[in-house]
């Protein structure tokens, strides 16, 4: 099932391959959506927090967040919605491997949002530094053609709502 803003989206995307498109991209883009895969970069985090006394219960959150982000997102609601990702749908090679879940919502989006929360919460400066690297890896993911805005939207908003649940835990 193809969502109605799909013309839209497509224009979007093709917009940021007209203004954003050149070598340099197409060598960055690939490395740092690949950071993000499986969440690594974002567990690497959490568990450096850990390893300090002073954070260490916002790192066991932000592990917590980062599970049920999967759970939600990745598990439940990729599923549920089964939509096809940008490069299903229009047929364009792309620089990554071609996914092979569904696109919405985002998981690196998810799972880096869910981070700029948690993190957001424990110390601002961590907060503003994850926050560049979570728009960077969204924009990545557009740039890549493998999700629709809305899929960026969706882990956006899913991510702040799994922060609401872990959020009156974290001092």
């Amino acid at each position: 099932m193809l969502f109605g803003t799909e013309t839209a989206e497509f224009a979007v995307l093709n917009f940021i391959q007209s203004v954003f498109g050149c070598e340099f991209m197409d060598v960055v883009m690939p490395h740092l959506t690949k950071v993000g895969n499986a969440g690594f970069i974002w567990i690497a985090v959490a568990i450096a927090l850990m390893c300090t006394k002073k954070y260490r219960r916002g790192g066991v959150f932000m592990l917590v967040g980062l599970v049920l982000g999967l759970i939600f997102g990745n598990v439940i609601l990729k599923n549920l919605i089964a939509r096809p990702r940008p490069c299903w749908i229009m047929e364009t090679e792309i620089l990554i491997p071609t996914p092979t879940d569904f696109s919405f919502p985002s998981g690196h989006t998810l799972a880096s949002f869910i981070s700029v929360f948690v993190l957001w919460r424990l110390n601002r400066r961590f907060g503003i530094a994850a926050l560049v690297v979570a728009i960077l890896m969204a924009f990545s993911r557009l740039y890549l053609f493998v999700h629709f805005p809305t899929d960026i939207l969706g882990g956006i908003v899913l991510a702040y709502l799994v922060s609401l649940l872990i959020k009156k835990y974290i001092k």
